[in-house]
């Protein structure tokens, strides 16, 4: 039974890249019920819904936990924790339905894991094409559903400017942008410091996103030789192999 569980999560098999996919689109589902749940009353559905995904989350928690060969590890990651305060949050109603959104970490785990990005590029060509974007994407989304739970967790029952997830991403995408129309403010000490992080590594995270559209670090073209596809722009011979590769560039001045 251990040895099925683990090739699940770790084999090459098809059932287990349907098996992660499953994980992928179940981690979806419930960032976009907890969404849509901030905008209504939870009465008794939302409440049940709620522990079903936390039996969920905490069955699949427990399988990692039973298959894992370092469990200190394991129990020491950021995701593990991110995981914990999911469970936590769908059992446990005091807890407080907002910390619900750092369940999105467990998102980022499975796209950054090797066999999920192998996967991915094999099965999509668009992905494969265009790996380098859709990661940045991928991690500015991340960051940004992140920082607008804590700003939901931390503020809906204390800030009358924040009602609903809307006004959390609202304030979240303008403190990120550097817009700052003011018409929302995060009150307290930990308000404030929340807004300095999404100002600073939001901002990083969103000039790298430019970065690699406008000017990546490195080009797609493959070598005649050897068949190496990343050359740095400004290539003129393949690191690999040596072989002069011609690299269109628009040129600089």
């Amino acid at each position: 039974m251990r040895r099925t569980i683990r090739e699940l999560y770790v084999g090459d098999s098809d059932r287990a890249h349907q098996f992660r996919y499953a994980l992928l689109s179940f981690d979806v589902v419930t960032i976009l019920f907890v969404i849509v749940t901030s905008f209504t009353h939870h009465g008794p559905f939302v409440e049940a819904v709620d522990a079903v995904f936390g039996v969920i989350i905490l069955a699949e928690f427990s399988a990692r936990f039973w298959i894992s060969t370092n469990r200190v590890r394991l129990m020491t990651r950021i995701v593990t924790i991110a995981d914990l305060i999911a469970i936590v949050s769908f059992l446990a109603p005091l807890a407080g339905e907002g910390l619900g959104f750092l369940r999105v970490m467990r998102t980022l785990r499975l796209l950054h894991t090797y066999h999920l990005s192998r996967q991915l590029k094999r099965d999509f060509p668009y992905f494969r094409r265009n790996d380098d974007v859709i990661l940045a994407v991928l991690n500015l989304s991340v960051f940004i559903f992140i920082m607008t739970g804590l700003v939901y967790a931390t503020q809906y029952m204390v800030n009358p400017q924040i009602g609903n997830y809307a006004d959390a991403l609202y304030f979240t995408v303008t403190a990120l942008t550097t817009t700052g129309f003011g018409d929302i403010t995060l009150q307290g000490p930990w308000g404030r410091m929340i807004s300095v992080v999404v100002m600073i590594f939001g901002v990083t995270l969103f000039l790298r996103l430019v970065q690699v559209v406008l000017r990546p670090d490195k080009v797609r073209h493959e070598c005649p030789t050897c068949g190496l596809v990343l050359h740095d722009a400004d290539a003129v011979h393949c690191k690999h192999c040596g072989e002069v590769v011609h690299i269109k560039t628009e040129g600089q001045t």
